[in-house]
């Protein structure tokens, strides 16, 4: 069970309002609103093993972004069910995070305004990692990465492909059982893409499945 993934008839609906143009059309908006449902996910199921890699190739809209979000536990599914190792994301949130490392390409879990080892220390606190193993982990990520070049500089401070390197270790710090990956690799150069393709899926090169991801 540890590691693996199991997805049945997954889907999520979005519903919105439409704005009608004018200011006449904005007050019937508002009296009597028109809702339409848009389906991001239509009864997905698929299953990971334990050292399996998984990726959801699609174009842009196509659903893979909303389907981590579930499996991540941000957002409940609208039907269907799922669990991550073991657990129901969107039920025990807290349970689900501790087996979980993410990487979302366009947002960053680091804080904004401290160096970039400040956040991993903050996160070797949050996820109780002893500090030998925190240190071993990091030493590993900056061969691999070279973090150690910018890991004093405020997040803010760093480019994009800096800064998603830094969020790639964060996510694998607390040697998690399942990985999720969405655009891991924008902004990053050819060289570095290299060096990310590389990475273990957790530290010392054991394997890990990771989820549904974009493909880089």
């Amino acid at each position: 069970m540890v590691g693996s993934i199991e997805v049945r008839g997954l889907s999520r609906t979005f519903h919105t309002t439409v704005r009608r143009p004018g200011f006449a059309g904005a007050l019937r908006s508002l009296v009597n609103p028109e809702r339409v449902a848009k389906h991001a996910v239509c009864d997905v199921s698929f299953s990971v093993a334990s050292g399996e890699l998984l990726a959801l190739l699609g174009p842009n809209g196509a659903g893979k972004s909303t389907t981590i979000k579930m499996l991540t536990g941000i957002l409940t599914p609208t039907a269907g069910d799922a669990r991550v190792a073991g657990v129901v994301p969107y039920e025990e949130r807290e349970r689900n995070a501790r087996n979980i490392g993410t990487v979302f390409g366009q947002r960053t879990q680091l804080w904004w305004d401290l160096p970039v080892r400040e956040s991993f220390a903050i996160l070797r606190d949050i996820y109780e990692v002893p500090k030998a193993e925190h240190a071993a982990r990091l030493r590993e990520f900056d061969d691999l990465l070279d973090l150690s070049s910018f890991w004093d500089t405020r997040v803010r401070h760093l480019s994009l492909g800096q800064r998603v390197r830094s969020d790639l270790a964060a996510a694998l710090l607390h040697d998690p059982p399942v990985v999720f990956l969405d655009e891991p690799t924008i902004g990053m150069d050819v060289v570095v893409k290299e060096q990310v393709a590389g990475v273990p899926a957790a530290p010392g090169g054991g394997a890990r499945p990771y989820g549904p991801a974009h493909h880089p």
